[in-house]
């Protein structure tokens, strides 16, 4: 099995909180045609002539709030959890490498490749760390991987593991942490589950993303035994004028607010890890929007990051595509 390496990978982040980082970050990640589907001719002028010249400063701005003392925590994490899923699958006899990758920005998705092949790796298993499968994410990081292959005369076996919205270990080891801060802290009047958003044209396309959130959000439900009423399904993180899948996160707090609910929980289910859309627009956008429209306390529950639970899930995905340990 020394032969065989996983590539987890995730969305993306810049090398620094800066306005210069930001810049080259999201020329990279807004120019790729998975995440933006506007004609090429239309957006890239608007692109380059308009958003990466005011986004870079506001973006870096945001990220400033939560970056580590180790770096972006989206990549503090990533490189966490590749660790702790090597161990995993280690301690039950896979001797397998797992790098940690991004789509977007450093460490790149490539460069991950590359650095496996270098090893020794003839399998490559590449683990998208997206619980819900999307166009923009896990078809832009086969759309990568695909790439990549394009320059490589000699191939290894390549095969890239999409989504596990429904798998059960997933979904008990979020029911795990979501009681495991009831327990610290008590249990919210309203439980609010705040997925990424995408415009809705996507979901009429066909891309399968917003019944993966639902189908999410209801197992989850159900494995904490929430009746209706009790917690919700949003969606966070819009851009530009189109409609995006609803109802919104933000505003969904504000009115729940002014209904009277005092008390709100907040899980993001669909990141593996937490990062500036759960740090700084949820945990401190979306909460500062929550307690001045009247709530009075606000209950951000981190992603799984690296919790034996959630690695236990991610080795449960990978160990069922290897063969069984010599």
């Amino acid at each position: 099995m020394a032969d065989t390496a996983i590539v987890l990978t995730n969305l993306g982040t810049p090398d620094a909180p800066t306005p210069a980082a930001l810049r080259r970050y999201l020329g990279e990640f807004l120019a790729d045609p998975r995440v933006v589907e506007i004609p090429r001719i239309l957006w890239l002028p608007i692109l380059h002539g308009f958003i990466l010249r005011a986004r870079p400063a506001q973006s870096a701005a945001k990220y400033a709030k939560v970056w580590l003392p180790e770096g972006s925590p989206l990549l503090v994490w990533t490189q966490r959890q590749a660790a702790a899923l090597q161990a995993a699958l280690a301690a039950r006899g896979h001797a397998v490498r797992v790098w940690p990758a991004m789509r977007y920005g450093n460490p790149a998705l490539p460069t991950a490749l590359d650095a496996a092949c270098a090893a020794g790796a003839q399998r490559i298993l590449v683990l998208p760390a997206y619980p819900q499968y999307c166009g923009a994410t896990g078809g832009a990081t086969f759309d990568a991987v695909a790439h990549w292959g394009l320059a490589r005369r000699a191939l290894p076996t390549l095969q890239v593991v999409q989504g596990y919205h429904d798998q059960p270990a997933h979904i008990a080891a979020l029911a795990a942490s979501v009681r495991a801060h009831w327990q610290a802290h008590g249990q919210p009047e309203r439980m609010v589950l705040s997925f990424h958003g995408m415009p809705e044209r996507t979901r009429r396309l066909g891309d399968p993303y917003h019944d993966q959130c639902q189908a999410t959000a209801a197992l989850l439900a159900c494995a904490l035994g929430l009746a209706d009423g009790q917690w919700q399904t949003t969606f966070q993180s819009r851009f530009g004028k189109a409609r995006w899948l609803e109802p919104a996160t933000e505003p969904t707090l504000v009115r729940l607010a002014h209904e009277g609910v005092r008390h709100v929980g907040v899980l993001c289910p669909g990141f593996a890890a937490d990062c500036l859309e759960t740090l700084e627009e949820i945990n401190l956008e979306a909460r500062a929007a929550f307690l001045a429209a009247g709530g009075q306390r606000f209950d951000y529950i981190p992603c799984l990051n690296d919790r034996p639970d959630g690695i236990a899930a991610l080795a449960d995905l990978v160990q069922a595509h290897l063969p069984p340990p010599t």
